[in-house]
């Protein structure tokens, strides 16, 4: 799980796993595998190591 910032500065806790593609326009926009579509005022560089962080920390559980 990621924690991302709506554009009305709301927090939003999001299920990293769900994220089918992250694009930039001004605001970053990120598509679901479901097809919805989300806001957000936080960058895609900052969208990716956020999803990066969550996969290393969950695999390292592992090992």
């Amino acid at each position: 799980m990621i924690i991302l910032k709506k554009l009305n500065g709301c927090e939003i806790v999001l299920n990293a796993d769900l994220i089918e593609t992250i694009e930039q326009t001004p605001d970053t926009i990120i598509t679901l595998n479901n097809g919805k579509k989300m806001v957000v005022c936080n960058t895609p560089q900052e969208v990716i190591k956020m999803v990066v962080d969550f996969k290393q920390k969950t695999m390292n559980k592992f090992l």
